[in-house]
């Protein structure tokens, strides 16, 4: 049966659409899996580490927190032997013996590591200053007959208005540049206990 050309021309648009609709078909299914890869790439996830690769753990021995020294120059180490008891304050921002200021205090067993502390500077030794540690205490145990420390009551040097003594057992090497800040100057007074221990305990003049 021959048809028209009426016929001829539905049934090659109808053929023409039906390809179409497949092509769109296959496109949406191309398009769809693009973005699933693309925000599969640009989603936040995990870090993961290569197989294989050892697992990152913190040096043995090592405290947690900074192992920077916080000095300008490195420690030279703990002063030893005599020197001269000096009291000479000076409210210029400079550190001046008699005055109690704040600089980094490094642990007697680790000069590598330390803390920010409050310390007496009582003396000179070359370009450096003298100093003694501050501690702190409930004074549940009195130490005034123990030639390690000298009480020196309280002070604005401890904002909690805390007592405080000074250690004797060992004296600083402190760089001016490392003064920190200012603390109080402690008066004459006091700071003759303290050179009184100095001088009964290391024989400073």
């Amino acid at each position: 049966m021959n048809r028209g050309p009426a016929q001829n021309r539905q049934t090659r648009f109808t053929a023409l659409f039906a390809s179409l609709g497949s092509m769109s078909s296959t496109s949406d299914r191309i398009f769809k899996l693009l973005r699933s890869l693309v925000g599969a790439l640009l989603a936040p996830g995990k870090t993961t580490e290569p197989k294989g690769s050892p697992p990152k753990t913190r040096p043995s021995g090592s405290r947690p927190g900074p192992v920077s020294t916080g000095l300008s120059t490195p420690y030279p180490g703990d002063f030893s032997g005599t020197s001269t008891v000096v009291y000479s304050p000076k409210p210029d921002g400079a550190a001046d013996p008699g005055e109690i200021v704040w600089t980094w205090v490094p642990y007697e067993e680790d000069h590598s590591q330390g803390k920010d502390r409050p310390v007496l500077i009582v003396g000179r030794s070359g370009k450096r200053l003298l100093a003694l540690m501050l501690t702190s205490k409930d004074h549940s145990t009195d130490h005034r007959g123990d030639n390690d420390y000298v009480d020196i009551g309280t002070g604005p040097w401890d904002r909690q208005g805390r007592p405080s003594e000074v250690k004797l057992d060992r004296i600083l090497q402190v760089s001016p540049a490392d003064m920190r800040r200012e603390g109080a100057i402690l008066d004459a007074k006091r700071f003759g206990f303290v050179a009184k221990g100095l001088r009964s305990r290391h024989g400073w003049k």
